[in-house]
């Protein structure tokens, strides 16, 4: 399995990159909002999982490593496919499925596009029992750490930030709050970024 690639964005569509590997550019398919917050030019790092099937070879990717997880555990579920989970965290982050499927919460499944109520209820009823360790380590380690840096960053650079006065900007931030920052919401650490930027 190819778990992750790291190289240099090319280009960008509304659920794709292609990431420049080697001197290779590879195709990638990523949930909407991911795709977004990706810039041109810019080097990234994406989780990756391959989807084989007799027609084809599709590289799926995500900015954290508990959303490729999500991703494949999704389709253990009889009637989801690679599309559908793709959707599903294209709209929700993984601790927000996780919720929604041990609350049995079959309201906000059905809004994923392709699911419908049969599919949503077939989700619960499949996967309750193998959600909890998400909702658990959720909003703690390196991926929740890796969130709000990648949310931030797209925030920034949507301001007129480049890339790289960016991550300046969300090296000092994180410097001066330590281990604090993972329990800060994003639209005050955008407030703090903003701040830091104009001492500077």
């Amino acid at each position: 399995m190819i778990a992750s690639v790291s190289g240099v964005v090319k280009a960008t569509t509304l659920n794709s990159a292609v990431i420049e590997v080697g001197g290779v550019g590879l195709q990638v398919a990523l949930p909407a909002r991911f795709a977004a917050s990706l810039i041109v030019g810019t080097h990234t790092e994406i989780f990756t999982t391959l989807v084989v099937r007799e027609d084809s070879l599709t590289l799926f990717g995500f900015d954290r490593a508990d959303s490729r997880d999500f991703f494949d555990l999704l389709q253990t579920v009889s009637g989801i496919g690679p599309k559908v989970a793709q959707s599903a965290l294209s709209i929700y982050e993984p601790e927000e499925l996780a919720s929604a499927i041990a609350s049995e919460n079959s309201a906000a499944l059905e809004r994923i596009p392709g699911l419908g109520k049969k599919g949503a209820q077939r989700t619960v009823l499949e996967l309750k029992d193998k959600v909890s360790d998400v909702i658990r380590t959720s909003g703690s380690g390196k991926s929740a750490k890796s969130h709000w840096r990648t949310q931030l960053q797209s925030a920034l650079i949507g301001l007129g930030f480049t890339a790289r006065d960016a991550e300046a900007t969300i090296d000092s931030v994180a410097t001066d709050l330590g281990s604090k920052i993972d329990e800060i919401d994003i639209s005050q650490l955008l407030k703090l970024a903003l701040q830091n930027r104009g001492r500077n």
